[in-house]
C-alpha cells in the first residue's frame, strides 16, 4: 500500500511539473507544427538546445496537444542545432493529410520543406542558453504563457515538501543500513578473532 501512495505522489507531482513552468504555454491557431534538430550530446553548442527539448517541450506538447512537434536528434556534435517553426498563412486552408516524419534519434526526420499555404521560420539554437531560445520561440510563435493557478502553486508547494521528507527519510534509512552493516562486519571481526584465539590455546 506504501507503494501505491509513493507512486500516486510521484504521478501528482509530475503532472504539476509539467503543467507549469519554462514551456507552459498555448500556442495561436496558425502554428501548424513545430521541429527541432539537435546533436545528442550537450558538446559542441547542443547544451541549451537539449535542455529546450528537456524541460520546455515537454510542457509546449501538453498545452497543445494537436500540434505536432517533430524532434530529430542527430551523432554530429558539428552539425546545426535549429527548430523549425511552421505557420499557416492568413486565408489558406491546408490538407488535411499533410505528412508528418516520425522522431528520430539517428537524424532520419529532417525538417520537411512547407507545404502550399504555409511558411517556416527558423531558430537557431546552437550556443545559445535554453532561456534565450524559449524567448525567441514565445516572440515569434505569439504564444500565451500558462499562468499557475492558487492550485497548481498549493499542489507544487506539497510536491516539493514531500520530496524534501522523502530525501531525509533515504537518508536515515542509509543510516541504518550502513550503521547495520558495520555491526555486522565488526561482529565477523571478533569472532574470526575469537576463533583464532581459541585455535591456539
Amino acid at each position: 500500500m506504501v507503494g501505491v501512495v509513493r507512486r500516486m505522489n510521484q504521478l501528482k507531482s509530475q503532472l504539476v511539473r509539467i503543467r507549469i513552468g519554462p514551456g507552459a504555454a498555448v500556442l495561436p491557431n496558425d502554428v501548424t507544427r513545430i521541429h527541432l534538430e539537435f546533436a545528442k550530446k550537450i558538446n559542441g553548442g547542443h547544451m541549451g538546445p537539449r535542455k529546450f527539448w528537456r524541460e520546455a517541450l515537454p510542457r509546449l506538447k501538453y498545452w497543445n496537444p494537436a500540434i505536432p512537434m517533430i524532434v530529430n536528434r542527430t551523432e554530429d556534435q558539428e552539425g546545426p542545432a535549429k527548430m523549425t517553426l511552421y505557420f499557416r498563412e492568413a486565408g489558406a486552408t491546408l490538407r488535411s493529410d499533410i505528412p508528418q516524419p516520425s522522431s528520430s534519434t539517428e537524424g532520419f526526420a529532417k525538417a520537411p520543406a512547407p507545404v502550399e499555404g504555409e511558411r517556416a521560420v527558423t531558430i537557431e539554437m546552437k550556443g545559445r542558453r535554453s532561456e534565450a531560445i524559449l524567448k525567441e520561440f514565445m516572440d515569434k510563435t505569439g504564444a500565451m504563457e500558462v499562468q499557475p493557478t492558487p492550485q497548481d502553486e498549493m499542489q507544487l508547494q506539497e510536491a516539493e515538501e514531500l520530496e524534501a521528507r522523502s530525501k531525509i527519510d533515504r537518508e536515515r534509512v542509509r543510516a541504518l543500513i550502513e550503521g547495520r552493516k558495520r555491526e555486522k562486519a565488526m561482529l565477523a571481526a571478533a569472532h574470526a578473532e575469537s576463533a583464532a584465539l581459541k585455535a591456539e590455546a
